[in-house]
């Protein structure tokens, strides 16, 4: 395999987009948004041998993409959707052969592992609550979710650091994690292997169909047409949608995550509040704040974060902080993702949803499959954004 050159944010535009786009107009798939959801999406329908320009916002997006936390995750997801454990489910059961696949095409190594997740508990009544969810989710699902509830004896034999105030945790074997920058840099690569085109700094101003296909404007004033688009772009999805009959009623939900420095491995499986990184450090997040585009990080909350990690491995008191972020989860009103082709323009597609990673399987095979099919499959007929004008 020949030696790949790192690709980064600042060369994306000359290496994706300048060599690529001269003379080029007219493309079977437009895909609005550059994050992990847009190319997913965007490297499936190449598979699907279709001619595809991603239009990126860039740098100066919100990209959720940048600051999320890596996990795959299955458990406590869908209980009140068993459509959304489904298609979770589906796409961690496909995970094992795309991260194959990317690294095999990119020669990325993406730190992908599915050992397993646990979700520790520091009393009782978390323990109780959380036996409770996981219950409901195995009932909707019909037996097809698997988990187990351990004690802290039980979880002593498979963590030796765990702490006295664990009093036990939710474990659920069809959840893994994975490198999220490796991740979204592969993808940017694969996609720029497999002949897709990229331009970036790219924010689209205007949308609309005209005959059998879509023009789509940039604010620079670029003009490309297409006879699919993929609205991905994230919180940015709310005003793009109506220009072409869709609804994106996504807020941003600010998390915020917190990083060691490297450490000896002792945590081979992820877990809800921190995972060890393929490189030794921790990654330590959980929060969930309702503060519009303020992606600032406060010392209350990682405060907060952090005595729960070491309630949980008191050996981390020890451990030191080196860098801190704040980063926009794409949140729908009740938390699961919308999928949608408009009826008023057939061929618009809309994507979004704050599980970017765990779905970025099933985004690059059965969704894009779908889209250049030119329907979207009756299982993800239930996320469709018309469930939110039902009262």
């Amino acid at each position: 395999m020949s030696k790949k050159v790192p690709l980064t944010a600042s060369s994306q535009n000359s290496l994706l987009g300048e060599k690529k786009l001269k003379g080029m107009r007219n493309f079977d798939a437009i895909v609005v948004g550059g994050g992990l959801v847009g190319v997913s999406i965007a490297y499936g329908l190449l598979k699907q041998r279709l001619s595809v320009l991603i239009l990126d916002e860039g740098d100066i997006a919100f990209r959720a993409s940048r600051g999320n936390f890596g996990l795959i995750w299955v458990q406590s997801k869908g209980v009140k959707m068993p459509s959304y454990a489904a298609w979770t489910r589906r796409s961690s059961d496909l995970w094992a052969d795309f991260a194959e696949q990317l690294t095999e095409e990119t020669g990325v190594t993406l730190h992908y592992s599915r050992k397993g997740g646990y979700h520790f508990c520091l009393s009782e009544q978390e323990f109780n609550e959380r036996s409770t969810l996981m219950a409901r989710l195995a009932f909707v699902t019909s037996g097809a979710f698997e988990y187990e509830m351990l004690s802290h004896n039980e979880l002593r034999y498979r963590f030796p650091e765990l702490g006295p105030s664990v009093f036990g945790a939710s474990y659920c074997p069809h959840d893994g994690h994975v490198g999220s920058l490796q991740l979204l840099m592969s993808m940017h690569r694969a996609f720029h292997d497999a002949e897709g085109s990229y331009l970036a700094n790219a924010s689209v101003s205007d949308l609309k169909k005209s005959g059998n296909s879509f023009e789509v404007r940039t604010r620079d004033g670029e003009v490309f047409s297409a006879a699919r688009v993929v609205l991905a772009a994230g919180n940015g999805t709310k005003e793009l949608a109506p220009m072409v009959g869709l609804s994106a009623p996504v807020r941003p939900q600010k998390g915020q995550v917190m990083v060691t420095a490297k450490q000896k491995p002792f945590l081979d499986v992820p877990t809800a509040l921190l995972r060890q990184t393929g490189e030794g450090s921790l990654l330590i997040g959980d929060s969930k704040e309702e503060t519009g585009f303020d992606d600032m990080t406060t010392p209350e909350v990682m405060r907060d974060l952090a005595a729960r990690a070491v309630a949980t491995f008191p050996h981390l008191a020890q451990v030191r902080a080196v860098r801190t972020w704040g980063a926009l989860r794409v949140m729908t009103p009740d938390g699961h993702p919308i999928y949608a082709q408009s009826r008023e323009a057939p061929g618009a597609y809309v994507a979004c949803m704050h599980s970017g990673v765990t779905l970025a399987a099933a985004h690059a095979g059965p969704l894009a499959e779908a889209i250049a099919a030119g329907t979207l499959p009756e299982n993800l007929s239930s996320f469709s954004p018309d469930r939110f004008d039902v009262h």
